[in-house]
């Protein structure tokens, strides 16, 4: 889903100008190209001394927007590509919007950054020339020419950039202090050098870890995290599958996008495993590239990576003990009381025995008198 593309940074008043350039990270929808994604969503809008400002940031061709989300480019080494941008004022007065570009991004959640203004650009956002301003009529679109070189020794795979118009207006701090806050509202633009074109996704770890359910008569969770790597030199979403505790499960979570070079962690939950001392299985992540016809690639070959995990029942090990000690207890003070009758039946018997061995005594006393 598209998202609208605005992002803040404050400044002191005192810096205003010499950070103009400096400050601020730019937001890029994951798939749109500035705000408008849908009717619900409103366009950014930044006061500046004299006046609001609502704009929008659109690709397009020399006549105008051509309705793509972004820009996406098949470039051979060596080569410059022409590209254009819309930039609109929605607002009612002038205004003049400073332009940049800057290398791109894919956070942890998959939405799709640029480098703030502080942080220099080292990769394709420098392939990328555009005039610094441009000053819009109210109601009206600026359509703005901009370059992508690519260099002679750029290597072959997908490179990521995001092109921006920014206004610079006046805000203040929770104290009270002045600050200057640079709106910046653009889209990605990405570049993929020909040459080959190799999608790998490696795993460089995996961990599994069981939850018990301390209720002995319930089944407890499996989490297994895999840690991924694009290795490749191209872009693809990575969706995963698992076969855990002997049942395929599904991706619960929606595909993650990553270029050369992304980390992620890829987390598989499954429920209702019952604990039967361990449990084996595994995770198969698969690279999914989107193929384009002038730029063939190399067949993505999923990755299947095996975990093993303790699983030990210890709410039933202890109702199993509780019950053990409960039998034991009954049966011992069975048995201890069996004993003591067992006593006492061998003690009376003992007195009886006794006793007629002494009425024998005197009997035989009695008839040995003259």
């Amino acid at each position: 889903m598209a998202h609208p593309l605005l992002s803040r940074t404050l400044a002191p008043a005192r810096l205003l100008r010499p950070i103009a350039a400096a400050v601020a990270a730019i937001a890029l929808a994951a798939g749109a190209p500035a705000w408008a994604a849908s009717a619900s969503e409103a366009p950014p809008v930044a006061t500046t001394a004299d006046q609001t400002v609502t704009w929008s940031v659109r690709p397009a061709d020399s006549t105008g927007a051509d309705g793509r989300s972004w820009v996406e480019l098949t470039v051979d080494p060596g080569t410059t590509v022409e590209e254009h941008m819309a930039v609109r004022n929605l607002g009612s007065a002038p205004a003049m919007f400073a332009l940049s570009a800057a290398d791109g991004y894919f956070t942890d959640k998959g939405r799709f950054n640029m480098l703030p203004a502080s942080s220099p650009s080292v990769a394709a956002g420098t392939w990328i020339a555009l005039p610094e301003t441009v000053t819009v009529a109210p109601g009206e679109t600026a359509i703005v020419a901009f370059t992508v070189t690519v260099p002679a020794d750029a290597t072959p795979g997908d490179h990521a950039a995001g092109v921006a118009a920014s206004v610079l207006s006046a805000g203040s701090t929770g104290d009270g202090s002045a600050v200057s806050v640079e709106s910046r509202v653009g889209f990605r633009v990405m570049t993929r050098v020909t040459g080959t074109l190799r999608p790998e996704v490696t795993a460089t770890g995996i961990e599994a870890r069981y939850r018990t359910s301390w209720n002995p008569f319930e089944p407890g969770n499996l989490t297994v995290d895999v840690a991924a790597v694009n290795a490749g030199n191209v872009g693809f979403r990575l969706s995963h599958e698992a076969d855990a505790a002997g049942r395929v499960v599904p991706a619960d979570a929606e595909a993650l996008d990553m270029l050369p070079g992304d980390a992620r962690t890829v987390t598989v939950e499954v429920d209702d495993v019952w604990p039967l001392l361990f449990t084996r299985g595994a995770v198969v992540l698969t690279p999914e590239v989107a193929e384009r016809d002038d730029a063939p690639l190399e067949a993505a070959r999923p990755v299947r990576v095996e975990y093993f995990a303790w699983t030990i029942p210890w709410p039933q090990l202890a109702v199993v003990g509780a019950v053990a000690l409960i039998v034991f207890s009954i049966f011992g003070a069975r048995r201890r009381e069996r004993t003591r009758v067992d006593g006492l039946v061998a003690a009376a018997a003992e007195r009886a025995r006794a006793e007629a061995l002494a009425e024998q005594r005197t009997d035989g006393a009695v008839r040995s008198r003259p």
